[in-house]
This record gives C-alpha cells, sequence and structure tokens, in this order.
C-alpha cells in the first residue's frame, strides 16, 4: 500500500480507474461548489471527496488546440501527476485541471512547473510550533 491508501501495482505505476474522476456530476460538483486555483496554463478545480483518496480529471476544450494536441496535453499532465513524489500526501479531494488555450504552446517543462505549485498549494501544512510562532 501506498501512503495514500492505494494499492502499488508491481510493475505498474499507471494511475487506476479510482484515482481518475469518472462522472460528469464530479466534474460539474468541482466546478460549481470547489475551490480554484489559477496558473497561466491551467485552473485547478478541487473539493473534498468521501472516498479517502484522491482523484483527478483533466478537462480542455477545443479552443486548446485539435485532439492530438488536447490528448497529448492531458498524458502529459497524468504523467506529471503520477510521478510527483508528494501525490500520497494529499488529503482526500477531487482535482480537475481545466487547461486554457495558453497550454498549447507550452513545452513539458513550463507545465510540469505550473502543475507541481498549484498541486503544492494543496498539501496540508505541518503545525506551527511555538518556536514556529516566536521567531
Amino acid at each position: 500500500m501506498s501512503g495514500s491508501g492505494l494499492p502499488a501495482e508491481r510493475g505498474s505505476q499507471r494511475l487506476l480507474p479510482k484515482e481518475r474522476l469518472r462522472r460528469r456530476a464530479d466534474y460539474l460538483r468541482s466546478y460549481r461548489t470547489g475551490r480554484r486555483r489559477h496558473g497561466t496554463l491551467a485552473i485547478l478545480y478541487f473539493v473534498p471527496n468521501e472516498l479517502g483518496h484522491p482523484r483527478i480529471g483533466i478537462t480542455a476544450s477545443r479552443k486548446v488546440g485539435p485532439a492530438v494536441v488536447r490528448h497529448r496535453i492531458r498524458r502529459r499532465i497524468k504523467e506529471v501527476y503520477r510521478q510527483w513524489k508528494d501525490r500520497g500526501k494529499l488529503p482526500a479531494l477531487d482535482l480537475v485541471v481545466h487547461l486554457k488555450p495558453e497550454a498549447r504552446q507550452s513545452d513539458f517543462r513550463t507545465l510540469r512547473a505550473e502543475l507541481l505549485r498549484l498541486f503544492s498549494g494543496l498539501l496540508p501544512r505541518p503545525p506551527e510550533t511555538r518556536e514556529t510562532r516566536a521567531s
């Protein structure tokens, strides 16, 4: 088992179906009731879930580009999320990464940096100690 309570398959590092948003209702709940963080290439919507582990979904309108471009960027986002070392520390959230049209011109390094910045903002902060507050 990994730190997120999800089984770590031997030899496979793919995202399991239970780690992805699948239903339209889940996306709509994230859009309507969730909070958001804005970046230059994407908007990250997030809302707590009852499942005990995070799930991710990715949306991209045709403004981002043709299907080939949209799917390439989706694969890159899934790869960044899958390899992110702090993924197991995330609370139980439904995450939706909505791509902006500017994502079409971005390279992998730029997209990765922005996504890691957005994801890192969701990590729980360590509790403050007296020494931390005094300084």
